[in-house]
């Protein structure tokens, strides 16, 4: 039997899984990942745009910068502990996560320009910070059926899987 470190056969299996629900709750951890990763950048992105008045364009453009760079980071962290080297780890990091924190971001920053005052609300108002989580919670129930899709045929989460143990 191969050891497959803390994980039970059954868990690594379900990993692995063409569909049904262990796929999903791949998918919908992978995206928790993901969220965890943008949820960082976009709050710190908005948060110090609206706190200087920046545009909504320019505040936007940080909070993805953010969200790709803790996104990414959230992934590489793991991977160099498993004793891959940076390069290497960057492409896994890049391979596992790009889609899902695009297909997040666009989502999120889409609905937080559509909700009226949002962005121009400030960082002191329930208002945005309502509207960040409404945008965040959308932009989480739109990403798990990416990432299903992408763990399904073996790409996103998938590749970064075998670094787990």
């Amino acid at each position: 039997m191969v050891d497959h470190g803390t994980h039970s056969h059954e868990q690594h299996a379900g990993h692995h899984a063409v569909g049904g629900r262990a796929l999903t709750r791949t998918a919908i951890a992978a995206t928790l990942h993901c969220l965890t990763g943008c949820a960082i950048g976009e709050v710190l992105g908005m948060v110090i745009g609206t706190a200087l008045g920046w545009s909504n364009g320019a505040t936007i453009v940080l909070s993805v910068v953010l969200a790709f760079f803790f996104g990414y980071s959230l992934t590489i962290a793991p991977v160099l502990r498993a004793g891959v080297g940076i390069g290497a780890a960057l492409g896994v990091a890049l391979a596992a996560d790009t889609v899902s924190i695009a297909v997040m971001e666009i989502v999120d920053n889409a609905i937080m320009v559509l909700i009226p005052g949002a962005m121009t609300a400030g960082p002191t108002s329930p208002l945005f910070w309502g509207s960040l989580v409404v945008a965040l919670a959308i932009a989480f129930v739109v990403t798990v059926p990416v990432n299903r899709a992408l763990i399904r045929r073996g790409k996103g989460h998938a590749v970064v899987h075998q670094y787990h143990h």
